[in-house]
């Protein structure tokens, strides 16, 4: 037979439950405060350093923030047609694949256990071969900027390294000049068939 349960000793757990409840929530409401701080400082020194930061749609909710390229900033604000945006992807993307080019596997790599089991030549020369293409193409690109030293290093910073004018000029007015020079480069870049 159970034993009835005394109605003080009910309402005090019921109380009680209450409040470490309220408790539970205002630790919470107080760590996503802290949260939300520090995103929005960690936001602001970046755009500070002059990286472009897509917050969320709702203001009002708190969501993911995204840096964006340089390209994204310059299209987002108008200051490049699509077919440059085109011209710029590409740039980066040949850039970046020969900046990151990794190195040739090597025979004397340290192996964990059991018979060496060196890197599959097929793949190993598809790897050189889609770099050595990304080097022609590069090469090609930058020959139609005439190898002008500030529109081939404006394409690089921007479309390559993916840093913003402002990011990678430092100063406002160096920031100006730099993103027109990526502008007239893109614009070369885009008419080319």
């Amino acid at each position: 037979m159970k034993k009835p349960v005394d109605p003080t000793l009910k309402a005090q757990r019921a109380a009680r439950d209450r409040l470490i409840r309220r408790e539970r929530q205002d630790r919470a409401r107080a760590e996503a405060a802290e949260v939300a701080a520090g995103v929005a400082e960690t936001v602001a020194l970046s755009r500070a350093r002059g990286a472009a930061v897509a917050g969320p749609a709702d203001r009002a909710r708190a969501g993911p923030h995204r840096r964006q390229t340089g390209l994204e900033t310059l299209a987002a604000r108008g200051r490049i047609t699509p077919g440059a945006m085109v011209a710029g992807v590409r740039y980066g993307d040949a850039y970046r694949r020969v900046k990151h080019e990794a190195p040739l596997p090597s025979s004397l790599a340290p192996r964990l256990g059991g018979a060496f089991a060196g890197p599959d030549p097929r793949s190993v020369m598809a790897q050189a071969e889609r770099t050595a293409a990304a080097r022609l193409r590069l090469a090609g690109w930058r020959e139609t900027l005439s190898r002008h030293p500030d529109l081939v290093t404006a394409c690089d910073l921007i479309c390559g390294e993916e840093m913003t004018p402002r990011e990678a000029a430092g100063a406002d007015r160096e920031a100006v000049r730099l993103e027109t020079l990526v502008r007239v480069a893109l614009d070369l870049l885009a008419a080319e068939p």
